[in-house]
Order: C-alpha cells, then sequence, then structure tokens
C-alpha cells in the first residue's frame, strides 16, 4: 500500500510540474521566427543562388545539374521587388524571365540585382540560356508566381 501512496505522490509532483510549467509557457509572448522590419513593399529583396549538383554513374560517367535555389518565388502583382541572385556555382548563367524583356547574367562570386514589377498574375519562368536543355543536363529554371 505504501507503494501506491509513493506514485501517487510522484504522479501528483509531476502533473503539477506539468501544469505550472505550462502555464508559465503559454503566457509568454511569442517569439517570430521571421519579423518583416522592411518599411513599404518597395525594400522587399528576395535572395536567390546558383547551385550545382554532380555525381559519377556506376559507369563512371559524370553528370551534373545546375539551378536557381529556391526553385520558385511568389511576389505580389503589382509591387516593386528586387530580386538578388548571388552565383554560386557555374562560371556564369545568361538568363531571361520568359514573358518579358528582363535578361542579365549571373556571374561566380557576383550579386546581379534584377528589379521586377508584374502587372499581371502568373508564372513567369526564370531560364538559364546555358542550361535551357536536356542537352546540357537538366534544365535550369525558376517559378517566379505572382499573386
Amino acid at each position: 500500500m505504501r507503494f501506491i501512496i509513493i506514485k501517487r505522490k510522484w504522479l501528483f509532483l509531476v502533473l503539477s510540474c506539468l501544469v505550472i510549467g505550462s502555464l508559465y509557457y503559454f503566457n509568454q509572448e511569442a517569439l517570430p521566427t521571421f519579423q518583416n522590419t522592411q518599411k513599404s513593399q518597395k525594400d522587399v529583396v528576395i535572395n536567390m543562388v546558383t547551385g550545382e549538383f554532380s555525381s559519377t554513374t556506376p559507369d563512371g560517367k559524370k553528370i551534373e545539374a545546375y539551378r536557381w535555389d529556391p526553385g520558385t518565388i511568389v511576389i505580389p502583382k503589382g509591387e516593386d521587388v528586387s530580386l538578388s541572385i548571388y552565383g554560386v556555382n557555374g562560371n556564369e548563367h545568361p538568363f531571361f524571365i520568359e514573358g518579358t524583356d528582363i535578361k542579365g547574367v549571373v556571374k561566380k562570386g557576383e550579386e546581379t540585382i534584377i528589379p521586377l514589377n508584374f502587372k499581371e498574375e502568373g508564372t513567369y519562368r526564370l531560364i538559364c540560356d546555358t542550361h535551357t536543355h536536356h542537352g546540357q543536363g537538366v534544365p535550369m529554371i525558376a517559378y517566379i508566381v505572382v499573386d
């Protein structure tokens, strides 16, 4: 009988600690993991990098794929946004944004800033001219979703 009383005391102690801890935890202010401190939408900057995957097949053939990272971004329709692309892998990536007259080059070790303001909703493709089809490996395409 004494063993059961001790178990109940421990159970009561553990439950009491959980209740007190919960009250303390849930009464704290929420701490955001991301805080938008930008003063206006004109200050919005989206960061992207060039990346590369490479491997060797069992028969010794080297395969590689370049990509924009992140591969999909979402921007608001009619708002000024700066797309900052930093060249990490590959010497250079000449690019264009399908459906626009935007084009340029991202070079290794350099940042390229592209001002964007889309008037129409939709999905626009950011395409690297060097890696456009399977003849040069996997196409290097990112998607710009305008909402």
